[in-house]
């Protein structure tokens, strides 16, 4: 538990390093500053929302990846939206995690199959309720202009790496890319050589982020390698677990101690996820230390917590307000310049 002093020191120090927030600068620009310089704001835990931020308490209240989604993490404080990338017919860039649209809209068939314009027929669909909402399924144009200058978007493609070009094109000519993050999975030097030639035909502005699981690597050192190449702002680590497993105690290789001296030393942030896998055992992500049992079990201590004392200053979630809630419950989280801090608890030890 953070205390009232050392959360005190924390916001002046907040100003010493970046200084106060102008009357004219927006709020993706303040969180942009936290992104880009992790060293400076490492008691700072960021949250991305999950496929928009679609959950609260287990029940899903939008559709994924849709705009009322986003909208929603935005009023709830999330620094990132993730949503995820596919392409139409006709080549479009459409928002959409599945390659059928059978699961997630009110129509069916493949994503591929359809032009944009009949993919704008469909319409998107509360998963659990099996709600038909109003709203149909977004170009990646329009999901960028609802984030611009409000929060960061973090592209999941599901496309081939050299995709990303267009993605970023697109969001050049909004004037946004360096508030878009891209990731791609690295595992193995062939890996790197080949994403490596990718980032570089597309050129600066924008955000990378490697994707480093543990079913491949198994140490810091590769980490350090990708660092080195890359020079990332943040770096993906994904924890397996298969479902009989009891929950980790360590976080497992990519969150030893190692990893989080060669985050300080390339200032970048490790970014760890809670998030569930759809058709997967309750927790096969995050070594069993996921949403299901912060929000299910009550124990968010041993969730949002555990990973944060682990390192991590960016989880991803399917449960952004019950995330944020807690961080900034216990001491997580430095109020923005248009932000109030939330009181302390009364007991601390109390809170999960």
């Amino acid at each position: 538990m953070r205390t009232t002093w050392l959360n005190l020191l924390l916001a002046a120090a907040s100003v010493l390093f970046t200084g106060a927030a102008s009357a004219g600068e927006t709020r993706a620009r303040q969180i942009l500053d936290r992104f880009e310089h992790a060293n400076q704001w490492r008691d700072h835990v960021m949250v991305a929302a999950h496929r928009a931020g679609s959950m609260q308490a287990r029940k899903t209240l939008y559709a994924e990846n849709s705009i009322a989604a986003v909208e929603a993490s935005i009023a709830l404080g999330a620094e990132i939206v993730e949503v995820d990338v596919r392409r139409s017919k006709d080549g479009q860039f459409v928002v959409m995690h599945d390659s059928w649209l059978d699961r997630t809209t009110n129509c069916n068939g493949e994503v591929i199959k359809r032009t944009l314009a009949e993919l704008k027929t469909c319409r998107l669909v509360i998963e659990g309720t099996g709600a038909v909402t109003d709203e149909p399924v977004s170009t990646l144009r329009e999901m960028l202009m609802a984030t611009k200058d409000r929060i960061l978007i973090n592209i999941d493609n599901k496309l081939d790496v050299d995709s990303l070009a267009g993605m970023i094109a697109v969001a050049r000519d909004l004037g946004m890319a360096e508030q878009v993050i891209v990731k791609e999975n690295l595992w193995n030097p062939a890996r790197i050589t080949t994403v490596k030639a990718a980032m570089g035909a597309i050129g600066s502005g924008f955000q990378f982020m490697p994707i480093i699981a543990d079913d491949a690597v198994r140490d810091a050192g590769f980490a350090e390698k990708v660092s080195g190449i890359f020079s990332p702002r943040a770096v993906e680590m994904i924890n397996w677990r298969a479902g009989s497993e009891t929950l980790t105690d360590t976080g497992g290789p990519l969150f030893s101690p190692r990893m989080r001296a060669a985050a300080i030393r390339g200032d970048w942030h490790i970014w760890a996820n809670t998030y569930a896998i759809v058709n997967k055992p309750g927790g096969f992500l995050a070594g069993g230390r996921g949403d299901e049992l912060a929000v299910l079990a009550s124990l968010p201590r041993e969730t949002y917590g555990f990973w944060a004392e682990r390192g991590a200053t960016i989880i991803q979630t399917d449960e952004p307000k019950a995330a944020i809630d807690w961080l900034a419950a216990n001491g997580y989280r430095v109020p923005y310049s248009d932000e109030t801090r939330p009181a302390e608890p009364a007991n601390t030890a109390s809170i999960n």
